[in-house]
């Protein structure tokens, strides 16, 4: 608009336009974006990952490699949290070489992947729980003595081209669906990636199989003096939640063996409808949300003496819930007097979690915040597989899990006190912190770099680089 009526000429807004055009060249020096992946490659390194991996892959090699194979793992697992979702994504470190130093190219990144064979990815999964018992001892570690609440479940990742193992999946598309292993922390709104199965399309839900053995593969992931002892019961107390896929004998009895209680959703089935309409109306208690609040139009009853559990371990517990279906929401043939009805199997002993059946209830339905962790994982190297082979496929499914361990690391260590970046998802993460701009200066023999000073989080970035340093002095 133009501000003075009597003034002639071009209006304001083309002005404004020109005044604000910039001039553009390619002669920038020292300026750097993605700065903010230095601080999870640096983590790398603090917690021993990248040596561990080298330890456990330098036999592969025939004489001592150009690249350690250990820091060509870790920067690929800081390329897939950087956004990459293919190999070729190692390139976002190797073009920055001011910052990182020599990075290995796609080919050699490509041979790592081809290189990690089954005895070698049990050597890098070792790798990982070292660095995982690294970072808990530099402040990664859960806080109080609290139960540890493993979530398992399982995706479905296309594949859109001819890849070895990939087949039709149960949702009519093709591809592969893995098993999944996370670590509730929800300090940070996050989860700790412990162990991941990579399975073909065709692979069923409630393979009990499958859940037995990733149970294993969980438990060895955690530190050594946080897995369960069975018989102990002044050990640590881990639960392994799961929806009714995880509900089969077999894991249940795999639980009870390694010391492990579980949480299992539970078919509603004729069984359980029966015995809605058997619960007088005050043995429903109301449901309830974090803080103690109550959850509205939402009921908890136990109905353990209400259905055969013979077949389940000795001291299971069914819990329902029935709930007030939001509006809108079809009814189902389950649900009983227009209430959407679920259920639960654990065998957790009364009195042990605070507000007995709307207890158990609440952390049982925080199981499904592993849909969170999952819908991240896929925005970081989890929604497709890049290689052909099903060996380098499998390799690569353990740097994801590396990359949000990474993830989940620095927002413990280095961004807890900063709600922002603690919480925040992937996507925001990435874009506050590891694709920040900075500047790269040198004096006094010292390498310095300038986070941008009009960036909104460069004072937290900086100071989480210090956490990071101090944490591991």
């Amino acid at each position: 608009m133009i501000d003075n009526p009597l003034q002639e000429g071009t209006s304001e807004v083309n002005r404004s336009g020109r005044r604000h055009r910039v001039k553009v060249s390619a002669d920038g020096r020292g300026v750097v974006s993605h700065a903010g992946t230095a601080l999870l490659r640096e983590l790398a390194t603090e917690t021993g990952l990248a040596g561990a991996v080298s330890g456990a892959l330098l036999d592969t090699y025939r004489g001592l490699p150009l690249h350690m194979p250990g820091q060509v793992f870790a920067d690929l697992a800081v390329a897939i949290a950087d956004g990459a979702d293919a190999v070729s994504g190692i390139g976002v470190l190797r073009d920055r070489q001011a910052l990182f130093g020599p990075v290995a190219s796609m080919p050699t990144a490509w041979r790592l992947l081809d290189r990690i064979d089954e005895p070698h990815l049990e050597r890098v999964r070792a790798a990982r729980t070292a660095a995982r018992e690294r970072a808990w001892a530099g402040g990664a570690a859960p806080q109080g003595s609290g139960e540890l609440r493993i979530d398992f479940d399982a995706t479905i990742s296309i594949a859109f081209s001819e890849k070895e193992n990939a087949a039709a999946t149960w949702k009519k598309t093709f591809g592969f669906h893995p098993l999944l292993a996370f670590l509730d922390r929800p300090e940070v709104a996050g989860g700790e990636a412990l162990a991941g199965l990579l399975r073909a399309g065709s692979a069923g839900s409630n393979t009990a199989a499958d859940h037995v053995q990733l149970l294993g593969m969980a438990l060895a992931a955690l530190p050594a003096h946080a897995r369960p002892r069975p018989g102990d019961p002044a050990g640590p107390r881990v639960l392994a939640r799961s929806d009714s896929a995880g509900a089969t004998h077999a894991f249940a009895a795999a639980c009870r063996t390694r010391g492990v209680e579980f949480s299992f959703g539970f078919p509603v089935d004729q069984r359980v409808q029966n015995a809605v309409g058997l619960i007088p109306p005050e043995c429903w208690h109301p449901a309830i949300e974090d803080g103690d609040e109550l959850r509205e139009g939402a009921w908890v009853a136990e109905a353990t003496g209400m259905v055969d559990l013979s077949a389940w371990p000795e001291g299971s517990r069914l819990v329902l819930r029935k709930e007030r279906p939001h509006p809108g929401a079809q009814l189902t043939f389950t649900d009983v007097d227009g209430h959407r009805i679920t259920a639960f199997l654990t065998d957790t002993r009364p009195g042990v979690i605070c507000g007995q059946a709307a207890g158990l209830e609440l952390r049982h339905r925080q199981h499904a915040r592993v849909e969170d962790r999952i819908r991240e994982g896929k925005a970081a190297g989890l929604r497709a597989f890049p290689c052909r082979g099903w060996q380098e496929n499998r390799a690569w499914l353990e740097a994801v899990l590396a990359a949000a361990d990474l993830i989940c690391w620095a927002k413990l260590i280095c961004f807890a006190h900063v709600p922002s970046l603690a919480r925040c998802e992937i996507a925001a993460f990435r874009y506050r912190v590891l694709h920040a701009a900075a500047q790269i200066t040198r004096s006094a023999r010292r390498t310095c770099l300038r986070i941008d000073r009009t960036w909104r989080w460069a004072a937290h970035i900086a100071e989480g680089f210090h956490r990071l340093r101090t944490a591991f002095a």
